[in-house]
């Protein structure tokens, strides 16, 4: 796994909540499986809270294990994969989540082999809960990931409205104009012009879907560890999510054409025969500059600040969830319980062991049961980034701030800084014609841009 490794990070309960990027699935290794092959065998192929996993045994080199089986589009038929590093048994009680698949490996010249081409699967009639974070796999068709490729970026004249490949979102008005989206307000522009406005730009080809942005946002902003039961019920924490998405040459233009329905060109999207793409899509707050969450608040515990951030006064917060309701990316948390202390909880939230209480951010407050909580741009290391150029005499440069998201990212596809600076990286990506918003058609003007995912397929068969 991506997460735990070689098993010697398992007992890191940040790390097992990390969900795989591939699968989605939190806390668990499984069998990963063609899901034509798992169709044909009679297994669940939705992993979700009302749909458990199938268990099966699989025996290699003498040795059965006993694993839930679970869909993975891109598996190639006739293989199946199980991932190293869980079951220890000499751990605490994170790292004995999941069967341990060491037993199982030969050994060629003292080296370990981590393949078998012996194996055997049985289905054992029993099921087993998976926790999964998506249980989606494609757009449905919406510009969620913008994606093109290579030959039609290239032949596109940058000055021509960009079309063909990322054409703004126009809507009608109500006289049936159409119009773009921007000049379709429901609010009241906010003085952005001036002073400082924080921004993120996510360059789509750069994202391998790592996940350490996720840790990273998990640790400095002291975002509670909540277990498998909980992810299982859809109650994650995370501030930040890598969502994945399949991807293939069916399209709803190509169904219509092929008189193929509209759920039936939705699965054929994600058929394995089809060869699907994978696609990966850090979200966070956006921090919306027409923010739909802040206008349902009761209590105003949500609100714009002057730089740009969108910002939460959680002592003020009574719970209504109204603002999760209204927001159309779905990146604000509810806290369900007092996880630093509840003992339901105790074992895998490291806040409640007085040791590793010590890994805790103190320029973060830590949230209460009943509140809502969700990205804030890193603002603790923003006022830091203003207080280290007000000590030097100087203005705030590109880099002073950078949130905990863009310093972890091994590939720098995630840029954060000054939107009103026009010599910062992010201005810049700005600027460039592969940029776009997501969920544009909504009018939230979001502080958070992407750029599109170019993919050089022209020579491939």
């Amino acid at each position: 796994k991506g997460s735990v490794g070689n098993g010697a990070q398992a007992n890191n309960p940040h790390l097992q909540e990390l969900p795989d990027p591939i699968t989605k699935i939190s806390w668990d290794n499984y069998v990963t499986m063609n899901p034509v092959e798992m169709v044909e065998a009679g297994y669940e192929t939705k992993t979700a809270q009302q749909t458990p996993a199938n268990m099966v045994t699989v025996t290699v080199n003498n040795v059965t294990l006993e694993l839930p089986v679970v869909s993975a589009p891109g598996q190639k038929v006739g293989t199946i994969g199980i991932a190293l590093g869980y079951g220890r048994t000499v751990s605490g009680d994170a790292g004995k989540i999941g069967v341990n698949a060491y037993p199982a490996l030969s050994m060629n010249g003292g080296n370990a082999v981590y393949s078998a081409a012996n194996a055997t699967v049985a289905d054992t009639g029993k099921t087993y809960q998976i926790a999964s974070v998506q249980t989606h796999h494609t757009m449905m068709g919406r510009k969620i990931v913008n994606e093109t490729n290579l030959s039609t970026y290239k032949s596109i004249d940058k000055n021509d409205d960009k079309k063909g490949w990322n054409k703004d979102a126009i809507l009608a008005d109500a006289f049936g104009k159409k119009r773009p989206v921007k000049e379709l307000n429901l609010w009241v522009d906010h003085a952005i012009e001036k002073g400082h406005r924080w921004g993120m730009s996510i360059d789509l080809n750069s994202c391998t879907g790592c996940g350490a942005c996720v840790t990273a946002c998990h640790i400095e902003n002291n975002v509670p560890v909540v277990g498998k039961d909980e992810i299982r019920r859809t109650r994650s924490m995370f501030w930040l999510r890598v969502d994945r998405y399949f991807y293939s040459d069916m399209s709803k233009e190509k169904g219509k054409e092929e008189g193929v329905g509209i759920i039936d060109t939705y699965k054929q999207m994600e058929d394995p025969s089809r060869y699907p793409e994978v696609v990966f899509q850090p979200v966070m707050c956006q921090h919306c500059n027409h923010a739909p969450c802040e206008t349902v608040c009761p209590v105003a515990a949500t609100t714009h600040s002057e730089e740009g951030l969108n910002q939460m006064t959680y002592n003020r917060c009574v719970g209504t969830r109204y603002c999760a309701n209204n927001c159309p990316y779905k990146v604000r948390r509810f806290n369900w319980f007092n996880y630093n202390k509840d003992s339901k909880f105790t074992g895998i939230n490291p806040a409640q062991n007085e040791l590793q209480r010590m890994v805790l951010n103190p320029d973060v407050v830590v949230r209460s049961r009943g509140v809502i909580e969700k990205c804030s741009f890193c603002v603790q290391k923003i006022q830091a980034g203003k207080l280290v150029a007000k000590k030097a005499g100087r203005p705030v440069e590109d880099g002073d701030v950078v949130s905990a998201c863009a310093d972890a990212c091994p590939t720098n596809a995630i840029q954060f800084g000054d939107l009103n600076d026009g010599n910062s990286a992010v201005r810049a990506n700005f600027d460039d014609d592969r940029s776009y918003f997501m969920a544009e058609e909504v009018g939230t003007q979001p502080n958070v841009a992407y750029m599109t995912k170019v993919r050089n397929t022209d020579n491939l068969v």
